[in-house]
């Protein structure tokens, strides 16, 4: 069994020293879906949502809460990123919007932390801008799909 990293040996919370660990290019894929009703997608593809361009809004706010990370997630390293993607999947015949955040750095600690809040706060956006149309639907399944990069090397979701 792993040793939790962010407890101290009087069991306290602290931030792990990474001061000697190698600076590595890091990547972190998450990804995320929110299931929406048939009027939300088609006020979506109409261009009707009261509160304007709704992926463009969540698409930056994405991208905001990947940098802010640290901010929001006690613990959590203040990192130098070199890229933030957030991409979506309007998948009409399941009446959900697919929600991928990809994320890259060269630095001592991984970026997956910061691809799942990216993910989850363009989820966020996405329902806080459509709640008026519809407020039954559900954000689910925000996982992280790979990351690179560091002591763990490689790992892909099966």
């Amino acid at each position: 069994m792993s040793e939790f990293t962010h407890i101290n040996e009087k069991g306290e919370a602290n931030m792990v020293d990474v001061t000697a660990k190698a600076v590595t290019e890091r990547f972190a894929k998450a990804r995320g879906v929110i299931r929406v009703s048939g009027d939300v997608l088609k006020a979506l593809e109409d261009k009707e949502i009261a509160k304007g361009d709704v992926l463009g809004a969540a698409r930056i706010a994405g991208i905001m809460a990947a940098k802010k990370t640290p901010e929001l997630i006690p613990l959590c390293h203040t990192l130098l990123l070199t890229k933030v993607s957030v991409d979506f999947e309007v998948r009409a015949a399941e009446q959900e919007i697919l929600c991928t955040s990809e994320v890259r750095l060269t630095g001592k600690t991984g970026a997956e932390m910061e691809a799942l809040t990216a993910v989850s706060v363009a989820l966020l956006t996405i329902y806080d801008m459509c709640k008026a149309v519809d407020k039954t639907m559900v954000i689910s399944e925000v996982r992280l799909e790979e990351k690179d990069g560091g002591k763990t090397g490689h790992f892909q979701r099966q």
